[in-house]
């Protein structure tokens, strides 16, 4: 009977305790709450970089990069070299080589069309009857910057001229390629690098390391570019 005397229910220290114990508690979750907080805003702002090891041995430090962001001077480059790979060929590397090969870095939808655009650019050049010794370069003159057009989507403006020559006509002939070139993020590299691979195929390879592949070409006046690549080329 004692134990239930009223003094002996304000001495006992349990439920101070218990109290104490709870209120400690969700004090401790708080500042776990918070410093997670705090860490995850101090690792947006000082996020390391990260080392890649590249194919000759080298190692670079890099910025991480949203999966749909590309440096403009990356973008740059890859129209610039896609596109010379293309338009670049010879005997010993002839036109449907030289397609089959860099075609990769086209999109699916857009391959017959530009492979049209590139064979009807020059009516001497057929894919199908090419010279003997005839052989095909591509001189740029100018890429723009970059302007993007939408989330991962970009346009590139190029100023060249494709140089065919042939055995009896060593001066060549010039044709002009001034196109407006639509290029976009891709997730995964869409080449491939065989056994034994070909120097065009190790190029073609390096290029689709930057994970962009062209999906639609315009004339350079064309006012109404459409990122459709289902509309007709100029």
């Amino acid at each position: 009977m004692q134990l239930l005397k009223p003094e002996n229910r304000k001495n006992n220290p349990l439920p101070l305790l218990a109290v104490g114990t709870f209120g400690l508690h969700v004090l401790t979750l708080l500042l776990l709450l918070f410093h997670g907080s705090m860490l995850q805003q101090l690792g947006r702002q000082l996020t390391p970089q990260s080392l890649v090891q590249l194919v000759d041995g080298r190692a670079i430090t890099v910025d991480p990069e949203p999966n749909l962001e590309r440096q403009p001077e990356a973008i740059r480059r890859f129209v610039g070299e896609t596109m010379s790979l293309m338009l670049t060929w010879s005997d010993q590397q002839p036109p449907t080589q030289v397609w089959e090969i860099t075609s990769q870095l086209v999109a699916d939808n857009f391959q017959q069309k530009l492979q049209s655009e590139i064979t009807n650019l020059n009516p001497d050049s057929q894919f199908e009857n090419v010279n003997r010794g005839a052989e095909s370069v591509l001189v740029i003159q100018k890429i723009s910057q970059p302007t993007e057009i939408g989330n991962g989507q970009w346009k590139v403006e190029m100023f060249a001229n494709q140089l065919v020559f042939s055995g009896y006509d060593r001066l060549g002939k010039s044709t002009s390629f001034n196109k407006q070139i639509l290029v976009r993020a891709i997730d995964e590299p869409a080449t491939s690098l065989p056994n034994a691979a070909l120097p065009l195929q190790f190029a073609a390879y390096r290029l689709g390391e930057a994970r962009l592949e062209i999906y639609n070409v315009c004339d350079i006046k064309d006012k109404n570019c459409s990122a459709n690549p289902n509309q007709a080329l100029p």
